[in-house]
């Protein structure tokens, strides 16, 4: 009997969990767009299609400039605009997120893509293979153990290597950029002498033209006219594409230059239009006279390339969080989407991409109502590598790095410093260990050691766990209080005996252990309490341990019997050293 109730509890378990793997609720919530796309009206396609119009006209300079970081061909960054976003749209549980490359993603990429181009389309594919792993092992909360000084070190080594790999194009000097932020500025003063003149002049109008746009803005008030209010609004669009207009203002003059015979700048060059090619990605490839199988490749990125899906998955779930507002992130559903839209983009020629903080936020700042913006996005960056191709050959590379120097500017948490110098100077130390290294190694080596950096930090808060110690008298008696709290593991062990003899001095009489705020103890920390408990009272001085949990009396009591008789509970202490016998 009690085999067949086993059995059936077993296979009611079994059915519960299968209906809610397999049944219509879950598979819609795996597929978002089955649950936005029956409610959708022509008031959400106007508002999707001018967000997605927006978005797509920064997409497609900053696609261009983030493939020229990574050193791909400038198509290349818009075709990972295209698909990525195509796969959003139906997989995508954040209607703000826009996906496409990045900065990040492009410089981790660079050192790869200098051995072949193909290294690039088969890093898209394995991070989304790695990223939909995760997801559908449901592996999201592994994130959390990277903890905030480390993503925001990271991030501010990121922007000072991208920002330094771009002095060659803002200044257009000879030599490498190098692979790390100092290497990049170590290059560019020992060729400073090369620096042309037009070229500088041009990224730097560029960087003064975006910031001046970025804040110029014109002020409303209820009392504004219906005139000031309409222009306004055309003015917030302006700024919002200023990307746009500052490359297209660019290209005009580098264009009406070149009917006068006159090419002052060095420009983007011929970009191949069209389609990409559809296949599978490469699983092998030449890198000089050698041929590299998949397994050969496989070396060549190595335990690094780990960093590029950790860092997609990082990027894409902590914008969606920023943007969600109320709303709760489904940190799973995000990374199947970006998983989906790393793998099916390696199958057209793209690099690997992710969520974008400065089109997310351009996304949500222009009223995108459902994950449909990617679409329109898509769209118009797939006209423009069709239809404009030719258009982009006159792109100034200086305007490029000025694009791209800006946006590092608000990639850089530097705020951070002075709120961890005030509270926090051992998680300072991981921030800065985070971005000395990146700045100085790269930036996958950047997040390792901030990472084993914050693992020491917490690891040494739990071997050496801070005790409260209060002083004070019952009656003519002098007592101690020693405060225990958190989760004390068999690491604090030792350290909680020194620190208890330590602050048992002789005159004590009473030693109080309190426990209101202890919520584990591990076998080794209650081993090592009784053991002092026990010496100091040859001693002559007295223990109650208040206020313990049930599990915890039960352990020590295993450990030592006859231990019962020093726990006590209640809300005061003072009752129960009243009622001690000193003299015993």
């Amino acid at each position: 009997m009690i085999e067949v109730i086993g059995n059936g509890q077993a296979n009611s378990r079994l059915q519960r969990v299968s209906s809610k793997l397999c049944g219509m609720e879950s598979w819609k919530r795996r597929l978002p767009i089955t649950i936005w796309l029956p409610k959708y009206s022509l008031e959400f396609l106007l508002r999707d299609a001018i967000a997605g119009i927006t978005v797509g006209l920064t997409s497609i300079p900053q696609g261009i400039a983030y493939a020229m970081v990574a050193g791909l061909p400038p198509q290349v960054g818009l075709y990972s605009s295209i698909f990525p976003g195509l796969m959003y749209m139906l997989f995508g549980s954040c209607k703000d997120v826009t996906v496409g490359p990045t900065a990040i993603l492009a410089a981790l990429l660079a050192k790869y893509v200098a051995k072949s181009a193909d290294f690039a389309y088969l890093a898209a594919f394995l991070s989304g293979c790695v990223i939909l792993l995760l997801g559908v092992l449901q592996l999201g909360f592994l994130l959390d153990f990277i903890s905030k000084p480390v993503i925001s070190g990271f991030t501010t080594a990121a922007a000072l290597q991208i920002s330094a790999s771009q002095l060659k194009s803002l200044f257009r000097i000879a030599g490498s950029s190098g692979n790390t932020f100092f290497t990049a500025v170590i290059n560019f003063f020992r060729n400073l002498k090369t620096v042309q003149l037009w070229d500088t002049v041009l990224g730097i109008s560029t960087i003064i033209a975006l910031l001046l746009l970025k804040r110029a803005t014109i002020a409303v008030s209820d009392t504004t006219s219906p005139c000031r209010a309409r222009l306004a609004a055309c003015w917030l669009n302006v700024v919002r594409a200023r990307n746009a207009l500052v490359v297209f203002a660019a290209a005009i003059l580098a264009f009406v230059l070149s009917l006068k015979g006159i090419t002052p700048f060095a420009l983007t060059g011929t970009i191949e239009g069209g389609l990409p090619r559809f296949g599978p990605p490469p699983f092998h490839t030449v890198v000089g006279n050698q041929s590299l199988q998949f397994e050969d490749m496989l070396a060549v990125f190595g335990g690094e390339g780990v960093v590029m899906p950790l860092v997609a998955i990082l990027e894409s779930i902590a914008i969606a969080k920023a943007f969600a507002g109320s709303t709760t992130v489904d940190a799973t559903q995000e990374m199947l989407a970006i998983g989906m839209c790393n793998l099916v983009s390696s199958f057209c020629q793209s690099m690997p991409s992710t969520g974008s903080f400065t089109r997310t936020a351009l996304n949500h700042a222009s009223g995108v109502v459902t994950p449909a913006g990617c679409f329109f996005k898509a769209m118009l960056v797939l006209l423009a590598v069709t239809l404009l191709a030719d258009a982009f050959y006159f792109i100034p590379r200086a305007t490029l790095a000025g694009i791209i120097v800006v946006a590092m500017f608000s990639l850089m948490e530097l705020a951070i410093v002075k709120q961890l110098w005030r509270n926090s100077k051992i998680e300072l130390v991981v921030y800065l260990i985070t971005v000395v290294t990146g700045a100085a190694a790269g930036l996958e080596y950047g997040i390792v050691c901030g990472a084993a950096a914050d693992a020491a930090r917490a690891l040494a808060h739990a071997a050496r766990p801070p005790l409260s110690v209060t002083a004070f008298k019952v009656g003519n008696q002098d007592c101690v209080s020693i405060t225990l709290s958190g989760a004390l593991s068999y690491a604090s062990s030792q350290h909680l005996q020194h620190k208890i003899r330590r602050y048992v001095p002789a005159y004590i009489a009473v030693v109080v252990l309190d426990a209101r705020q202890l919520y584990a103890m591990d076998l080794g920390v209650a081993e090592n309490l009784i053991s002092v408990i026990i010496d100091l009272e040859k001693g002559g001085h007295r223990f109650l341990c208040w206020n313990f949990k049930e599990s915890h009396q039960k352990l020590m009591e295993d450990l030592h019997r006859g231990f019962e008789s020093r726990f006590v509970d209640g809300p005061s202490i003072d009752q129960h050293v009243l009622g001690l016998d000193i003299t015993r």
